[in-house]
């Protein structure tokens, strides 16, 4: 990625555990304003949330702390603990470091908790800390990020009507990295993909990527049904042996 594209000459990108962290503390303040400051716990669990996230984490605690400290470093957060408060709590310093409007600023956030989105997503799943009236001021606020750069344009995908935008506050090329810059995607994460799961690798049995001729498609699916059979039978000698 360019020097240009980086929010901030001269520092660098921040991790995807920070993004993450960065992300729930502004999600918090906008969607729950009577619950921050958030406590470390308050924020690991709205880390690990299994609802508006992509992709789904298990931080522990430790985890939050060396973002909290490495983001406190880069003053974007601080300790927010009144006198007497019984729990160590954080803020974000987002507004100082980076000035956005409120429009701005929901987006940034989405784009930083759900990874890489088209206008039309991020219209509903921002609407909770902004109601933006229709498509084309999501677009103009996007513009706006996209000069500051702090959003990327994804090329548009083969089949789909709408371009993909994502936030370039952590590292790595979203091309080579995953759904959101530094975000590992399902197969790096060990999970294998709808494709992985449908179609065997060569190594497992030696199925070719499938063709578009309609025979040798269905061919194809023929091998792939022969094949599940075959590993079926197997899984069932295995658990009752003759």
């Amino acid at each position: 990625m360019s020097a240009e594209a980086r929010p901030f000459a001269g520092t660098s990108a921040l991790s995807f555990e920070e993004v993450r962290v960065l992300g729930c503390l502004l999600e918090k303040q906008k969607t729950t304003p009577d619950a921050y400051p958030l406590s470390l716990n308050a924020l690991r669990l709205a880390c690990n949330q299994t609802t508006n996230r992509e992709p789904v984490v298990q931080y522990d605690e430790q985890t939050i702390r060396e973002a909290l400290r490495k983001l406190e470093r880069r003053g974007y957060v601080r300790l927010a603990s009144g006198a007497g408060s019984r729990a160590v709590k954080y803020r974000h310093l987002l507004a100082d470091v980076l000035p956005l409007g409120q429009p701005e600023q929901a987006l940034l956030c989405t784009l930083m908790l759900r990874g890489p989105q088209t206008p039309g997503e991020l219209k509903q799943r921002s609407e909770r800390m902004h109601a933006f009236g229709d498509l084309a001021s999501v677009l103009q606020s996007l513009e706006g990020l996209i000069g500051r750069g702090l959003v990327r344009r994804l090329e548009r995908r083969p089949g789909h009507k709408e371009e993909r935008y994502v936030q370039l506050l952590d590292e790595g090329e979203p091309d080579e990295q995953g759904p959101a810059g530094g975000v590992p995607t399902a197969e790096a994460r060990g999970v294998p993909t709808a494709e992985a799961r449908a179609v065997p690798t060569a190594e497992a049995g030696a199925v070719s990527p499938p063709p578009t001729a309609p025979g040798q498609l269905q061919e194809l699916l023929s091998r792939v049904e022969r094949l599940e059979r075959e590993v079926a039978e197997l899984q069932a000698r295995m658990r009752h042996p003759v």
